[in-house]
């Protein structure tokens, strides 16, 4: 007979997304409901993820905020608007993070030398992380950036550098099909 407990899971299964260049097309700085324009398999992998048992959490880089080109409140309208746009195709993301500091910045409440929330900071994932129970083992990052790849190990989970062109094709064959 066996006398040993089963050992509990210590947390969830999440999938980190950087926005600009992963979900969206990077066009410099997108705030407009005109930049909110999907990469091709965006919503589709998604879905995909939330099909396999993943929390979808978006971590984005928004200098556009400490730069003063846009403000908080129109960077967290753009963040709500693309939410709604995956969620009107089925996916599902579960959080967003978003990091409105800058070393350069202009605005100087987001002026900040090295915020522990900008990538390559892990402070976004880590914060999800203790968020949403969040086990960095059965979880990984996509993003489209070296800073993405750094914040993830940082963070102690995987990194998979997107490049293009589908993000459905490229879940689906990390996800092995």
């Amino acid at each position: 007979m066996n006398t040993t407990a089963p050992t509990p899971t210590s947390g969830i299964s999440a999938v980190f997304l950087d926005r600009d260049g992963v979900l969206i097309e990077d066009c410099g700085y997108p705030h407009l409901e005109e930049h909110l324009v999907l990469i091709p398999g965006a919503a589709e992998a998604v879905v995909r993820l939330n099909r396999a048992g993943y929390l979808a959490v978006i971590v984005t880089n928004q200098s556009g905020v400490a730069r003063g080109m846009f403000s908080l409140e129109t960077m967290q309208g753009f963040n709500r608007m693309l939410v709604r746009k995956l969620g009107a195709k089925g996916g599902i993301i579960g959080a967003t993070y978003a990091c409105p500091f800058h070393s350069d910045g202009t605005v100087a409440e987001y002026v900040h030398p090295d915020h522990p929330d900008r990538k390559p900071n892990p402070g976004m994932l880590l914060r999800a992380i203790a968020d949403h129970n969040i086990d960095p083992a059965r979880s990984f990052m996509i993003g489209d950036k070296p800073s993405d790849m750094e914040a993830a190990r940082r963070a102690g989970v995987s990194g998979f550098l997107f490049d293009g062109p589908d993000l459905d094709a490229f879940v689906r064959d990390l996800l092995g099909g």
